[in-house]
């Protein structure tokens, strides 16, 4: 199995992925209960060298619901026919799943003021409403 290239300069070395094959249900025909075509992948975030300390530290939060309690990610498939397809489909959701915690937290919004033209012109709208709504009224009903 090749290394695990994530981006940003990121590869994880096959050696820190722990691969696991078993029995699957589903599709397979009379291979179903011969074959081991799920697959599962263990990879420990918390002990890889793959990650600087500012990475491991963004895809422990990102990725913390995924995370078991001693730092490690599981992604098992088990969708395809075949084990090799299984693995690339693990492989690919892996991938995916550290990509996105490695992206960087969006900026924060900075709530901003109108401007004093935009408030004027948003007086001037309501009062110019107001004054076609008033012209419209029967004569004498508001006294």
């Amino acid at each position: 199995m090749d290394d695990l290239v994530v981006g940003r300069g990121v590869v994880i070395p096959a050696e820190e992925l722990l691969v696991r094959f078993s029995r699957a249900g589903g599709p397979g025909g009379q291979n179903v209960n011969k074959r081991d075509t799920r697959v599962e992948i263990v990879f420990d975030v918390a002990a890889s060298g793959a990650f600087s300390m500012e990475q491991r530290r963004r895809v422990t939060s990102a990725l913390r619901p995924r995370l078991d309690s001693r730092g490690r990610i599981r992604v098992v498939s088990s969708v395809e026919r075949t084990q090799a397809r299984n693995r690339e489909n693990a492989l690919e959701t892996l991938r995916r799943e550290l990509a996105r915690g490695l992206r960087p937290p969006p900026r924060p919004r900075v709530a901003t003021k109108p401007t004093k033209t935009a408030k004027e012109r948003r007086i001037s709208s309501k009062k110019a409403r107001g004054s076609l709504k008033r012209q419209r009224a029967r004569p004498g009903a508001d006294d």
